[in-house]
């Protein structure tokens, strides 16, 4: 397999680009990392001086208010000094290149770029261009990972499970497009998951499925039935049109998550979504809003996993 581009000399992590690779050992680190963070969050003052006097860049080459809103606070949170840079609207469409931007960026003395891009791989370039004192961390590439989202969800699931090695999960939706569940299932294998199912309509999943190490399920019933934690993908309505899926309403009737549906699973399963949510097509409001979900502890988690990751980072030699 090569050396692993994230990994410096002594096998700490460098650059967070995608779950896959990554061992169990710097997976629990991460979780660990987090925790205190996660109560300082409750506390008056939530500032801690681990990056003072860094410069960390939000390179959004796609729009994601969620997810850059999360790293942003993360950032400061830490004490560095955070730019947000929504270069699709600049200096792309002056035809500049991504790793043009970049270097004009390091130029002004970046310590970390968090890069979200529509094409796969995106953060891996990045991440071989830079200077070795630069950190680069992957918000989501194309069809392919969002690491730090799969890293808060298994921080949810810790948190309300406590241990990885008995569970069955499932994971319900829009596969075929979902780079929040190809790092879900690297994280959810690496870290002892006995059972991982996925549910999902034939038209959403990708045509190498069978390699993922997962069961795959074509109705809720079946798929839901006796697991411990149910995690809804969103299903990306730009893609409704299209010839992959009838309707909202056909979709929502057969895969979108509903009491009843909910029932088929264990009593004490907890309910995720990466978010934003369609209401009434992937979930129903009773459920998102109901005893079962934990979908805004995910968004309060995911600000503590971001920060456990940029300290991590920060802390690595290059």
């Amino acid at each position: 397999m090569g050396e692993n581009p994230q990994l410096n000399a002594k096998g700490e992590l460098k650059h967070l680009l995608s779950l896959e690779g990554l061992p169990a050992r710097i997976l629990r680190h991460i979780l660990d990392t987090a925790d205190p963070f996660v109560e300082s969050a409750q506390q008056e003052s939530k500032k801690v001086p681990l990056l003072s006097g860094k410069s960390v860049f939000n390179l959004f080459f796609e729009p994601s208010t969620r997810t850059r809103t999360t790293f942003e606070i993360a950032a400061k949170r830490l004490s560095a000094d955070v730019f947000n840079l929504n270069i699709g609207t600049s200096s792309q469409s002056k035809g500049e290149t991504v790793l043009d931007t970049v270097d004009n960026l390091a130029a002004m003395h970046a310590d970390m770029f968090i890069v979200r891009h529509s094409q796969s791989g995106a953060a891996h370039l990045i991440a071989k261009h830079v200077a070795p004192h630069i950190r680069v961390i992957n918000a989501g590439d194309g069809r392919h990972a969002h690491p730090t989202q799969g890293l808060l969800d298994m921080y949810t699931i810790r948190h309300y499970k406590k241990d990885f090695q008995e569970l069955r999960v499932a994971i319900v939706g829009d596969l075929l497009h979902s780079r929040v569940a190809r790092s879900q299932i690297h994280a959810l294998t690496t870290l002892g998951v006995p059972e991982v199912r996925i549910i999902a309509p034939r038209t959403l999943l990708p045509s190498h499925v069978d390699t993922f190490g997962v069961q795959v399920y074509h109705d809720m019933a079946t798929g839901l039935k006796d697991v411990d934690v149910v995690i809804m993908l969103r299903l990306q309505n730009e893609r409704m049109r299209g010839a992959l899926l009838p309707s909202a309403q056909e979709y929502f009737k057969y895969w979108g998550l509903t009491a009843e549906k909910l029932a088929y699973a264990k009593p004490d399963a907890i309910v995720m979504h990466p978010g934003p949510m369609n209401r009434g097509v992937e979930i129903d409001s009773s459920v998102a809003d109901g005893a079962q979900s934990v979908i805004l502890p995910q968004v309060t988690f995911g600000i503590a996993v971001r920060m456990a990751v940029m300290k991590i980072l920060a802390e690595s030699q290059a």
